[in-house]
């Protein structure tokens, strides 16, 4: 009975020092928004009436992924929490590939008038416009619920991105200040999007443009809107008119996988004669073959493979993720020109935690080389060290991270 007594008596204690110390970080929260966030929108025209209405009752939102709070170290997180960065072949599930195609096809239609209008200004195609608008957000049909206020000042003041996030949350109030949006009542998504496009509020501020001629840039509430400010985006980061975004092909064993990425290209007519051709059988596009392409491999010899043009990199620049990319490439195929499944199938690459990954990345870089930092993700470059690495070692290149490895690398 002590021990029980004991036990229990230090629960409580636990407990109580943790709210404790709740507590103690949300006076420090109050205190970092009316000194350090308030003098910085003050700077940028905002005034203290939507600064106030903005954080009317907000709290710090502890349920956020990557939240470092004060006397705390970040760690690799085990888990991805993102489907960008897991499995690859999990992202082009039946269900959100298939899904985003049909109610594609039937926005491509209730919207054609402004999408080729859009097209005509931008050079963007309608197919991606509407890949995109589906990804982001069910083409306006997925709830999006969270504070945006509080999720912007919560990872402003603690996450692993604090000086990323306070800029946006001082473009989230600069948005309020304009009257494009209310200060109370905003919404955004777990990591501070906003709207159908779901652009962070500096992106907002960039690149949301009117595509009903209101004099608005609505978008929350307009398509047109919407349709506009994706295609602008696109535009602006450089999208090559007339050029596709890439081509499922076929990569023979006598051409290296660690020669991925878009520091590593040359004219697509030069990958033909090394052998890589597209699994549709149809030859590329005879205005393709004297430009620039790159090998991607999102998932290394464990996946489909593809040449991919500028215009891929583009998609990435609205996320920064590979598959993402490819997503968005391939639905609007499917919209358009009916496209089926890939033909390469995604392999069975086994469980491993960013943790195993951001391991290897460190001993790869103890040898040299260059995986675009430690972070568990195993981007372009990651993928092409182990295909450097597995080569250097008398292995099969397979140029992706299995747990195998782990040993061989960090031993």
């Amino acid at each position: 009975m002590r021990l029980f007594l004991c036990t229990l008596g230090l629960i409580i204690l636990s407990t109580t020092a943790f709210a404790q110390d709740r507590a103690a970080v949300e006076r420090q929260f109050q205190a970092w928004l009316q000194n350090t966030v308030w003098p910085q929108a003050r700077a940028e025209g905002v005034s203290r009436e939507t600064m106030r209405q903005a954080f009317d009752g907000v709290t710090l939102n502890w349920k956020l992924p990557d939240l470092v709070p004060p006397g705390t170290r970040a760690k690799t997180p085990k888990r991805q929490k993102q489907a960008e960065f897991g499995a690859p072949g999990r992202y082009f599930n039946t269900n959100s590939v298939q899904g985003a195609t049909a109610v594609g096809r039937k926005m491509a239609k209730r919207h054609a008038t402004t999408l080729a209008r859009v097209e005509a200004q931008t050079g963007v195609p309608p197919r991606i416009i509407l890949a995109i608008w589906g990804r982001e957000s069910g083409y306006g049909q997925v709830p999006i619920r969270h504070d945006a206020f509080q999720v912007l000042a919560t990872k402003g003041f603690m996450s692993t991105r604090a000086p990323y996030f306070t800029n946006e949350l001082i473009a989230a109030l600069q948005i309020a200040e304009a009257g494009h949006a209310p200060a109370r009542g905003l919404k955004s998504s777990w990591a501070g999007a906003l709207g159908q496009p779901q652009f962070m509020p500096s992106n907002f501020l960039k690149y949301a443009a009117d595509g009903n001629g209101d004099g608005k840039a609505d978008i929350w509430g307009s398509a047109d809107d919407t349709i506009a400010s994706i295609a602008n985006y696109l535009a602006r980061h450089g999208w090559v008119s007339g050029r596709d975004w890439g081509f499922e092909v076929a990569v023979p064993q006598s051409v290296s996988c660690a020669l991925e990425g878009p520091d590593q290209g040359r004219r697509i007519s030069d990958w033909v004669e090394m052998g890589i051709n597209r699994v549709s059988g149809k030859p590329f596009p005879p205005h393709e073959l004297g430009a620039e392409g790159y090998l991607m491999m999102p998932a290394g010899r464990h996946g489909p493979a593809f040449i991919v043009t500028p215009n891929f990199y583009v998609l990435k620049d609205y996320n920064t993720s590979d598959l993402y990319a490819l997503f968005v490439g391939h639905v609007g195929d499917r919209i358009q020109f009916g496209v089926r499944d890939f033909k390469g199938p995604w392999g069975d690459i086994g469980s491993l935690y960013r943790s195993d990954i951001a391991a290897m990345q460190r001993a790869l870089e103890r040898q040299g080389h260059d995986v675009g930092g430690a972070d568990g993700l195993p981007g372009y470059k990651t993928r092409r060290s182990i295909g450097r690495w597995q080569e250097a070692t008398n292995r099969t290149p397979t140029c992706f991270p299995e747990a195998r490895m782990k040993a061989h690398l960090t031993d």
